[in-house]
């Protein structure tokens, strides 16, 4: 996934970036920093990690087979719900699903945004993708992949 060498903070990155006497020097000398891996490559990454298989974390994700195994092989990009979903299908902390999403170049959750804080506050406590919903649902808020757990 991201190597130790190549990973700088954001904020080191920003001083950088503000420090560089041209954007081409900043681009030349933080060239791997700025490197973002394929999500498939990702994904897939993470299940050798976690000692899984993709068929599992599609199935706990609660997405339809054929186009989770389209994600795991790079033929699909994932809608922000779906990253959503494989999150809670791979059991990710708050922090690690900010990662994938940043990897699937979706924008991050964010504490503001009802339906955003819901969703942080279930990854961090480990709850449930079912029980995401619920909650969602008697928020009156959109469930995540507009699919409902009745």
């Amino acid at each position: 996934m991201e190597s130790k060498s190549t990973h700088i903070s954001t904020q080191e990155l920003w001083a950088r970036l503000f420090q560089a006497p041209t954007i081409d020097s900043y681009l030349n000398e933080n060239n791997d920093a700025l490197r973002l891996p394929d999500f498939s490559d990702y994904i897939t990454a993470l299940c050798r990690e976690r000692n899984e298989v993709p068929e599992t974390i599609i199935n706990r994700s609660n997405i339809e087979k054929s186009f989770g195994h389209r994600l795991f092989s790079g033929k699909r990009n994932p809608s922000r719900d779906t990253v959503l979903q494989l999150a809670f299908g791979f059991g990710l902390t708050t922090d690690e699903t900010q990662q994938l999403l940043k990897v699937a170049r979706l924008t991050p959750l964010h504490p503001k945004v009802k339906r955003d804080a819901i969703i942080a506050y279930h990854l961090h406590n480990q709850k449930t993708l079912m029980d995401l919903q619920q909650v969602l649902e008697d928020d009156h808020l959109p469930l995540i992949g507009g699919k409902s757990y009745e």
